[in-house]
């Protein structure tokens, strides 16, 4: 492999892992395995590369394509290559779990709204259980103990004294 496709590769390896990130994961797919195609595999580079492949394929959608290249990835010389590739493809090929409709949140389409932002208008959705505010709690005053316990008295005398001391040594030091 020559030095140009090397330098070819990471910089199509860097823009599908930016593509990546950036949630465009089409162009990721196109970027990766076109550095796919100029790395050679059996290198620590050329398993990374297929790793973020595999994991662009998956959110891609294509999640078959993303199985069977982790079954691939599984006999990679590189044990931190092949262990991730176990770990992706154990996860991926996990049954899916169904979530209750109460549990998940729907984020409304912002594309469709329209552009004047005076006419748009958010509607919250209330649900029919939802709690009212607290009612304020009025306390009877003949039930509170108002008498002086004396603790303020105590801890006032306390801080003198202690002051007191403080000022005492200052002087005497």
């Amino acid at each position: 492999m020559s030095i140009d496709s090397t330098e070819m590769a990471r910089s199509l390896y860097q823009s599908g892992v930016v593509a990546f990130e950036n949630g465009k994961y089409r162009e990721a797919v196109e970027s990766l395995e076109r550095a796919n195609s100029l790395v050679a595999r059996n290198t620590r580079f050329g398993g990374e590369v297929q790793i973020w492949l595999a994991t662009a394929y998956e959110a891609a959608g294509r999640n078959q394509d993303a199985v069977d290249l982790c079954e691939q990835l599984k006999r990679h010389p590189d044990i931190d290559t092949s262990t991730q590739a176990k770990r992706l493809q154990y996860i991926w090929k996990a049954p899916k779990l169904n979530r209750p409709k109460e549990w998940l949140t729907e984020i409304p389409d912002m594309g469709a709204a329209s552009s004047n932002n005076d006419k748009t208008k958010f509607v919250t959705n209330t649900s029919s259980n939802t709690q009212k505010a607290p009612q304020k709690e009025y306390v009877d005053l003949s039930q509170v103990n108002t008498e002086d316990n004396r603790f303020i008295w105590v801890a006032l005398i306390g801080v003198a004294v202690t002051l007191s001391y403080l000022v005492w040594l200052n002087f005497n030091a």
